[in-house]
């Protein structure tokens, strides 16, 4: 069962900051979410097979064909900034 202690600490944990006013609804939707995870826990399981996948795929890989690059001109067509030929990025220090 989660506390209202349990939501600060959580907050705490994850540097968010939760008014006052909204620790009892996380606490309440918190809990709705373990009951959940506490009726799948009931769920007999016994002959099921374990599975990695919930669909089965099977090493879906297009084919490597060597193919002409873009132009230098067709790569930089939708950069919002350039320069001499190439990207254009703000200065980071």
């Amino acid at each position: 069962m989660i506390t209202r202690d349990d939501v600060e600490h959580i907050s705490w944990l994850a540097s968010i900051k939760i008014e006052d006013e909204e620790k009892d609804e996380f606490v309440e939707q918190f809990n709705s979410i373990l009951d959940y995870f506490h009726q799948l826990d009931e769920v007999d399981t016994e002959n099921v097979e374990p599975t990695y996948r919930v669909v089965d795929l099977a090493n879906i890989f297009r084919e490597d064909v060597a193919r002409e690059s873009l132009t230098q001109e067709e790569a930089l067509q939708n950069a919002p900034r350039r320069e001499n030929g190439y990207f254009k990025s703000p200065r980071i220090v």
